[in-house]
């Protein structure tokens, strides 16, 4: 089972908001999850972003791929830098 590190959209029309969820890669990107490791919203100033760097660490660590948003993400916010230094 391929396993996939992406956002799922939430929030109103042009009002996106999206969380950071582990899914199978299979299943829509709106739909059933694994797991959510947290949030990511553009729409405010300053941008949020909250990640639970153990949760993305340990999902990282069993293989899950981050698309390429997720992995802008990670690499601003440091879970990259913990994930290296954890190998």
């Amino acid at each position: 089972m391929a396993v996939k590190i992406r956002l799922k959209r939430m929030g109103a029309n042009k009002k996106p908001f999206y969380r950071i969820v582990v899914a199978d890669a299979r299943s829509p990107r709106d739909g059933k999850f694994i797991e959510e490791i947290g949030y990511y919203n553009p729409v405010s100033v300053p941008k949020q972003i909250k990640i639970n760097d153990e949760k993305a660490v340990k999902w990282l660590k069993t293989g899950a791929q981050p698309t390429e948003t997720v992995k802008k993400l990670f690499k601003d916010n440091g879970v990259t830098e913990k994930f290296e230094a954890s190998k």
